[in-house]
């Protein structure tokens, strides 16, 4: 652990940036989609360990990503619980509408089982009200890109 008030500096991820499952005690840093894209802040660990990320730009920090080692800790990555909209595709059809509606939109998506996950934002949520769709809103962790993080 870091003595009170100290500054970890974090200019590169480690090489294995997956954590060690067994013998790791792992602090967990819950970042959102959008949070996971600002790679140069200072936050602070729930061990009062403060990271300062110095990373290059364009990195993208994901769910599960190990960001710091010290001895047998591990700081790593979580997805923070966000607003979400999540729809039931009620067949193959809508289900696909509403992939291509969400996709024009460039936004990513998170399928679990028969629900569509994506970001809520007041764009979307209209464009599914207008199409019929039915969605609700929801709190939880958001797996996928931040909008403007998609590649073609």
């Amino acid at each position: 652990m870091s003595a009170p008030d100290a500054v970890v500096s974090i200019r590169a991820l480690p090489e294995d940036h997956h954590p060690h499952a067994s013998d790791a005690d792992i602090v967990e840093i819950p970042m959102t989609a959008h949070d996971r894209r600002r790679v140069r802040r200072v936050i602070e660990a729930a061990d009062g360990t403060k990271l300062a990320f110095e990373l290059p730009t364009g990195t993208v920090l994901h769910p599960g990503q190990v960001v710091h080692r010290s001895g047998v800790r591990e700081y790593v990555v979580t997805a923070a619980p966000e607003d979400v909209l999540v729809t039931r595709p009620r067949s193959v059809e809508e289900a696909a509408r509403i992939g291509h509606l969400i996709g024009n939109l460039h936004r990513d998506i998170e399928v679990h089982g028969g629900d569509v996950i994506a970001l809520a934002d007041d764009a979307l949520a209209d464009r599914l009200t207008r199409a019929g769709v039915p969605f609700e809103r929801s709190r939880r962790a958001f797996q996928g890109r931040a909008p403007g993080e998609h590649a073609h």
